[in-house]
């Protein structure tokens, strides 16, 4: 699937699916306009957490929907795949239909009178059984092969169609929520730069302005913690994996893949790879993730940092890995 194909999104798109259920993040557009200063923050912490959510939603959607495209690619297969039997089976079809024999009684006695012997009546009737039974079991063969293949066909595409009229829905809440959110953030914009910071800081821990990224454990570690930290200032776009605009799992992978390490735009799917390192235990590379369910990862550099792309309004950054919703960490390289 094309991710363009959701508007507002630079990389990903699609539907939150599991086990067929389409989980929606519902715009508050019925909510009253904050009309106190603590109320503007608030309601743009609010709207930020609803759409890192809403984010990760969509990169689960999007894996949904490439898998049911791999499922329709693979019974399309099938189906060419018993066609072309059904094709090689055409010419014998053919002979045995201009031949005029159909297993009738006409033949067992045509057999009869033309049989020298008992013993050759006997063997042209066994071998005119075996021609019928091959035929028609070779015939049965592929029809139950095609009807198969063009049942998981059906099938898959069905599921297709309903992903793609999902991703439909979840483009309509994700427009909605981006309105409300930069609603919200014109009003914050009306506050003081201390209140501003504030927000930011909830949403995504304060910036530390000085870096330090401790030596890594592995070459492949230290790659991406360079190609994570080239990226500080760049800004924080939902879908988006670089160069230039990330989210924060798609800054994970672009760092990663520096590296020569593939790993999956969806920080809830990056939260099961490798292996599981405990707080303590956190060395440079490591993947740290926040929040239950996991909707934001960012990369821990050493010294207690990590440097992540948080929220819309706040570039890529390095903050404590110590902020609200720490869930644990996973470590991708040996």
């Amino acid at each position: 699937m094309n991710r363009s194909t959701v508007r507002g999104w630079s990389r990903g798109a699609a539907l939150a699916l599991t086990a067929g259920v389409l989980i929606v993040l519902a715009p508050a557009t019925g909510s009253a306009a904050p009309t106190t200063t603590d109320q503007a923050r608030q309601a743009v912490v609010d709207a930020g957490n609803k759409l890192r959510e809403l984010d990760e939603q969509v990169h689960q959607a999007t894996a949904t929907a490439e898998e049911q495209q791999a499922a329709a690619d693979a019974a399309g297969a099938a189906a060419a795949q018993a066609q072309v039997a059904v094709d090689a089976l055409a010419p014998q079809l053919r002979a045995i239909a201009l031949s005029g024999y159909t297993g009738s009684t006409r033949f067992r006695i045509a057999a009869f009178l033309t049989s020298d012997s008992a013993e050759d009546l006997v063997d042209t009737m066994s071998t005119l059984a075996q021609l019928a039974n091959h035929a028609d079991g070779v015939v049965a063969q592929v029809a139950v092969a095609r009807d198969t293949a063009q049942q998981a066909q059906a099938t898959a595409a069905a599921a297709q169609t309903a992903a793609e009229a999902s991703v439909a829905d979840l483009e309509a809440q994700q427009d909605a929520l981006g309105e409300q959110l930069a609603g919200y953030e014109a009003d914050l914009a009306r506050l003081s730069a201390a209140d501003q910071v504030t927000v930011q800081n909830v949403l995504s821990g304060p910036v530390l302005t000085t870096a330090k990224p401790a030596p890594a454990p592995t070459a492949a570690a230290g790659d991406a913690v360079q190609t994570a930290l080239a990226q500080l200032g760049d800004a924080y776009v939902p879908g988006a994996s670089g160069p230039d605009a990330f989210d924060c799992s798609g800054l994970t992978m672009y760092a990663y893949a520096a590296a020569g390490i593939t790993l999956p735009h969806s920080s809830r799917a990056q939260s099961t790879m490798g292996t599981a390192v405990a707080r303590a235990d956190l060395q440079p590379g490591d993947l740290v993730f926040f929040y239950t369910p996991v909707s934001h990862v960012g990369l821990y550099i050493g010294n207690g940092q990590m440097v992540h792309a948080s929220v819309p309004g706040r570039p890529v950054a390095v903050t404590s890995v110590d902020k609200a919703g720490y869930v644990g960490a996973r470590r991708v390289t040996g």
